[in-house]
């Protein structure tokens, strides 16, 4: 299902995939790099509805519009926010669960206080620019005080799985499961412990133990 999204920043859309009997809804966000067409994206749209859970892909103004660049962080949080009353319409007495890839799970954590979520989905979170480890962004995701799960590859350049597991230390409430040979994109090495439909598998499976182990 194809909705249109209003916001003050122009036109967004709700791509919904519908579970029969849903018990959560998971609602995500796309990359700066990339659209709701996003491999790890589409894995959870297609398997979690018989999961039970309702998943909910946000396309940003920007990219309706057919932008190649991103706005700042302040602009895609707008966005997100003014989506949020027609995703709770959609939720019902759902619980929603927030998230979202790369630039998409930052805003998830920044904005997850507001929408009212009962946790955080985190893909790829780019914990700081390629090369650049003193520029991190630990603070964004530590801005959640719900349940976050982390998935991120072990060779992401935006700061693999020991580096996101070493930043947030003792801290019980945020999980780090690290993907096997998984870039930033989630893409696999050719020779690589997990190919893309082991990854597709390794993230479904652990966003929806998450959720259910939210209710």
């Amino acid at each position: 299902m194809d909705i249109p999204a209003p916001t003050t920043l122009g036109p967004g859309r709700l791509v919904v995939d519908e579970a029969e009997h849903p018990v959560a809804l998971l609602w995500v966000g796309h990359g700066a790099g990339g659209g709701i067409e996003a491999a790890d994206l589409a894995a959870l749209s297609a398997a979690l509805p018989a999961l039970g859970v309702t998943v909910v892909r946000y396309e940003q103004p920007w990219r309706v519009a057919g932008r190649r660049i991103a706005p700042r962080p302040a602009a895609l949080d707008t966005a997100w926010l003014d989506a949020a009353p027609l995703v709770g319409r959609l939720a019902g007495d759902l619980p929603v669960v927030v998230g979202g890839r790369s630039a998409g799970a930052r805003v998830a954590c920044r904005t997850a206080a507001s929408v009212g979520a009962a946790g955080v989905v985190c893909l790829a979170f780019p914990l700081h620019p390629p090369g650049r480890p003193e520029k991190s962004r630990l603070d964004e995701l530590l801005v959640p005080e719900v349940p976050v799960l982390v998935l991120q590859g072990d060779r992401d350049t935006f700061g693999d799985a020991a580096a996101v597991a070493a930043a947030i230390g003792a801290r019980t409430h945020i999980r780090v499961v690290a993907v096997p040979g998984a870039d930033h994109g989630m893409k696999p090495l050719a020779s690589g412990p997990l190919d893309a439909p082991g990854i597709a598998a390794l993230v479904t499976t652990s966003v929806a133990g998450f959720v259910h182990a939210l209710l």
